[in-house]
């Protein structure tokens, strides 16, 4: 593995960086999340007509970039940096993928094209709890979430005019705003109950969406109902769509690791800016052993996360899945840097006003949503078969 990065690469981080710094502020942000959609309009339509960003990694056959996942997560690195609310997760890392794997070449004309442009945006549309299970990042992805004949969640008939849903999901990234829906739905009753998924309008009849209140507001979440729904199944047959979600959990894993260690890198940041500047006892609090040892601690975890997150991206260009593994050494590193930032920044770090705690609630709330930690690490070791049965480990 060549760890130096392209001028390609450089280039693409130097300007998103310099993008987000003029566009999204501490002010810029909390407007944002203020926001009915939870997000800036115009940042998301300056990333796309400036960068490319959301058909970064999509085919340059429908308007992508045509870059690989290092390049995205490369690019989400620098959104983690400013928390930056939008669709990017929802739409580039969770949806288009699956419409680019799944879809038919009519599906794959009519809405690829658009996802890269930033004309519209997508979501997968599974329960928020439900979303480390069905990606098969904490375990096999054959659950209840999948359906097995059990009522709840959405489910799905095909009459004469095709087929239809009904149903709600809660706690779905984006959903309260995504332009196109990504929905799995239970299909075949009790007896040959599967999961398939299938393509709904966010604007079409029947569909209800409220955003909901999230632990973290840079991660806006929405609640959908479904009365009745028209719906496209995606792709042409009823093939299993548990290996291609199992697939695509490691990507995403990859993207969210580098993600992490983006924000944990500016946590860390902030934090030796303040404490630098700060006095007590006639001199600056940074100037303190104790101090220096917990930030060279801080530090150290934070340039190890970063190093998993970037060997994840070469590895799963190269078809090796370290994904999750990475993501828990990222979750771990944001969840501390973030922490020593609030304990170091003193009274203010508890503050409504500070920034501090946007990154706190980034580390719990993506725990929440893809992890534990401690999960995260039990799949990985599962999956390296490092404890076979009949072993103690010592």
């Amino acid at each position: 593995m060549d760890s130096r990065l392209t001028a390609e690469q450089d280039e693409i981080r130097r300007t998103l960086r310099e993008l987000l710094h003029k566009r999204c502020g501490p002010e810029e942000l909390r407007t944002a999340l203020d926001s009915p959609e939870g997000h800036d309009p115009v940042l998301w339509t300056a990333l796309a007509d400036q960068l490319g960003l959301p058909g970064l990694a999509l085919p340059e056959a429908y308007g992508g970039v045509g870059c690989s996942v290092t390049e995205l997560a490369l690019a989400c690195e620098e959104t983690g940096r400013a928390l930056a609310p939008s669709p990017l997760l929802a739409t580039c890392v969770l949806a288009a993928p699956l419409v680019l794997a799944l879809g038919t070449d009519a599906q794959r004309s009519r809405l690829l094209p658009r996802l890269a442009a930033g004309a519209l945006t997508a979501t997968l549309a599974v329960p928020g709890t439900a979303l480390a299970a069905v990606l098969a990042l904490t375990g096999g992805n054959g659950g209840d979430w999948a359906g097995g004949g059990r009522v709840g969640g959405v489910q799905a008939r095909q009459t004469g005019r095709g087929w239809r849903l009904y149903g709600e999901v809660a706690q779905v990234l984006d959903g309260h705003s995504a332009g196109l829906l990504v929905v799995a739905a239970h299909v075949g009753g009790f007896a040959r109950s599967r999961t398939l998924l299938f393509l709904v309008a966010g604007d079409a009849a029947g569909v209800v969406r409220t955003r909901q209140t999230a632990l973290d507001a840079t991660r806006p979440q929405g609640r959908i109902q479904l009365r009745d729904v028209e719906a496209e199944l995606l792709g042409a047959d009823d093939r299993d769509i548990l290996p291609t979600l199992s697939a695509l959990g490691d990507t995403v894993a990859t993207v969210l690791a580098a993600e992490a260690v983006g924000a944990a890198g500016r946590a860390l940041e902030r934090t030796v800016e303040y404490v630098v500047q700060r006095e007590q006892f006639g001199r600056a609090i940074g100037s303190f052993q104790a101090v220096k040892h917990r930030l060279a601690d801080v530090y150290v975890q934070v340039q190890a996360a970063r190093s998993a997150a970037y060997y994840a991206a070469w590895a799963t260009v190269h078809g090796e899945r370290v994904g999750p593994l990475a993501l828990a050494q990222a979750l771990e590193a944001l969840r501390t840097a973030a922490g020593e930032g609030i304990q170091l920044h003193g009274g203010i770090g508890f503050t409504w006003e500070h920034e501090a705690h946007l990154y706190f609630k980034r580390a719990a709330g993506d725990e929440l949503l893809f992890g534990p930690v401690h999960r995260l690490r039990a799949r990985a070791a599962d999956a390296a078969r490092l404890f076979e049965a009949g072993e103690v480990a010592v």
